[in-house]
């Protein structure tokens, strides 16, 4: 049976939430893509196609090439696009270019380097500051998206999330060269504190960063790292609205367990063997064994929201990724993040949340159905010169020779959306709405 969870009393920092009683823009970029998997589905799954085909899921603006442009393949298309609702339609977009972009993979690595070889890669090896590399986001990237977004203000309502994976690499990827190199190092730090600053002082986009997963922050020591991070940055909390998690992701949403006050803000409700009888405590990932309390994202977002404000003064609210993880279980390690097989779709995007004091909203982030990274080798024969070794896990579709090999990161992945829309479970249940 659903339970009513407390919490203590927080205040927003930033207005209200901005998801409530907002129509959400549905890209007509997306639907083609779904276009093109519905005309060759079946049944069932094509069903579940033409339903995931209106929800409304985040764009990537990943390339400085989408910043201008009247198609809505870029951030001045859709804005105008969006503008031209009755009434303007939110916004959710994904701000994403920096420097040495996925210090700890391969798959996303962006257009910018701190510094580059002759092939355009980006070469983690030369020692300096990264500021011709900053200058160039600043420049070219963070300035025109400010700039694009503030002509809008007023007119369109947008959710911006802020660098996923940057930050929170810092926080636990040290031991990483690249990563844990003082140019990557100025690049995401400098970088992210710029475009918040830009973004909170000139536009009334309502901005979420980016802090991981649970299972990779959910760990009390993880999650100082990734705190500390945010201590040694100049962030204008006072003008953000929270986090955002699981972006891209696949960890269960599960269900949010009780809060104790005095618990500060750690929540070991599920440690040492208690309450393993209770919902809240389903562990597929078998994190609570390994200490990690964050056994699912609402209670990640639980510890996270509690941790802004005790650490940080930070009056946050988390949105959390459910395009991806409707099936718990799936994973036979749940460190795998590329393409997983047997995934399914999860709950459509709403601000219906089980507790609305820590989740503004459960959200698409990710749209089903776009590669997390490519195989070895692409669809077309070629060899990927992007290809993650994380992409070849025995979790990952386009290991087994009766499936296609995967495209490139954000290319559209026929077989996995169909596969996604076969096990989706996109409404609400009494485990995971509380109203």
């Amino acid at each position: 049976m659903a339970r009513l969870l407390l919490l203590p009393t927080i205040v927003a920092s930033d207005s209200v939430n901005p998801f409530v009683d907002k129509t959400y823009y549905v890209n007509p970029v997306n639907q083609k893509e779904f276009d093109e998997s519905i005309a060759t589905a079946t049944g069932d799954v094509q069903s579940t196609l033409k339903e995931m085909r209106e929800v409304p899921s985040a764009y990537w603006i990943d390339s400085k090439s989408k910043l201008q442009g009247t198609s809505t393949e870029s951030l001045s298309g859709i804005l105008a696009d969006a503008a031209s609702k009755t009434p303007p339609e939110l916004v959710v977009l994904i701000f994403y270019d920096l420097p040495n972009r996925d210090c700890d993979a391969k798959a996303s690595n962006g257009e910018m380097c701190c510094y580059a070889n002759d092939d355009g890669s980006c070469n983690y090896d030369q020692v300096g500051d990264c500021a011709e590399g900053i200058a160039q986001y600043k420049s070219e990237y963070v300035d025109p998206f400010v700039s694009i977004v503030a002509s809008y203000k007023g007119k369109v309502p947008i959710v911006l999330v802020v660098e996923p994976d940057s930050l929170p690499n810092l926080a636990t990827n040290s031991g990483d060269p690249h990563c844990g190199n003082e140019a990557t190092g100025n690049a995401y730090k400098l970088g992210v504190e710029y475009a918040v600053q830009e973004l909170s002082s000139k536009t009334d986009a309502a901005l979420y960063l980016d802090a991981g997963h649970g299972g990779w922050l959910g760990w009390s020591d993880n999650l100082d790292k990734y705190l500390s991070v945010l201590k040694e940055m100049n962030l204008p909390f006072d003008k953000m609205r929270g986090f955002a998690t699981n972006v891209a992701g696949y960890q269960p949403l599960g269900v949010m367990c009780p809060w104790a006050p005095d618990q500060g803000f750690r929540n070991s409700y599920c440690l040492n063997g208690q309450h393993q009888d209770d919902e809240c405590c389903a562990d597929p990932c078998k994190l609570e064994s390994q200490w990690n309390p964050a056994n699912n994202e609402l209670n990640y977002a639980q510890a996270l929201v509690n941790a802004a404000k005790g650490e940080l003064n930070f009056d946050a609210r988390a949105i959390i990724d459910t395009g991806r993880n409707g099936v718990a279980d799936m994973r036979s390690d749940c460190s795998n993040w590329c393409n997983i097989r047997d995934a399914g779709t999860g709950l459509k995007s709403t601000s219906q949340t089980a507790n609305s004091s820590v989740v503004d909203a459960y959200f698409w982030l990710k749209t089903p159905g776009e590669s997390d990274g490519c195989s070895q080798t692409l669809p077309s024969g070629e060899a990927c010169l992007r290809y993650d070794a994380m992409c070849g896990s025995k979790d990952s579709l386009g290991t087994q020779d009766s499936e296609p090999p995967a495209p490139e990161a954000g290319h559209w992945f026929d077989f996995q959306v169909k596969a996604l829309a076969a096990n989706a479970r996109m409404s609400m249940t009494a485990g995971s709405l509380v109203v």
